[in-house]
């Protein structure tokens, strides 16, 4: 890979982590640049020195990071962007790929993981097929996250259309463990 495609972005707002990564990242030598969130990213896109590969994180504070993978398309359509997230669902890795995501990598993830999810290019046909069926509470998650996704993350909107008490739906997050 030629300096220019080695660049990179990293959407992260744990500030612990996005050391880890840009660290690691450097080590393989990438040149890292880094934002916390959508706001932080625009400038870095309006410089017009657009990185070949991004690293987003789903959950940016109270804010989804989709809204970060469709600037980061948008912006340079042959970036390879691989998002990480803490609570993987269905919805949001279906609504990742159609953003332009080129990979959907649930957390923890190292840098061998990205780096070789930022390699594939295509779908495994081969892939095995899970047998296993989804449990209530699997199917309760993925139903709750995407009532959040398509209120764009707004927890007591969220609430109100599943019907349940915005207390209880945090709570429900909480034991999720969303970071």
């Amino acid at each position: 890979m030629s300096g220019e495609a080695r660049r990179l972005v990293i959407v992260e707002d744990d500030a612990a982590f996005a050391r880890t990564l840009r660290r690691s990242f450097e080590r393989r030598g990438y040149d890292v640049l880094a934002a916390a969130s959508l706001e932080e990213l625009r400038p870095l896109l309006a410089e017009g020195q657009c990185p070949g590969f991004a690293v987003v994180d789903l959950k940016l504070g109270g804010t989804s990071g989709l809204a970060c993978v469709q600037a980061l398309r948008a912006a340079e359509a042959a970036m390879r962007i691989v998002v990480l997230t803490g609570f993987a669902s269905i919805a949001t890795a279906v609504e990742a790929i159609k953003l332009g995501a080129s990979d959907y990598l649930a957390k923890p993830a190292t840098t061998d993981d990205i780096e070789a999810a930022f390699e594939r290019v295509g779908g495994d046909p081969n892939v095995a097929l899970g047998t296993r069926c989804s449990s209530i509470k699997t199917l309760e998650w993925e139903h709750i996250h995407q009532t959040l996704v398509d209120t764009d993350f707004n927890i007591s909107e969220a609430a109100r259309r599943l019907g349940m008490h915005r207390r209880t739906l945090a709570r429900k997050l909480e034991k999720r463990h969303l970071r």
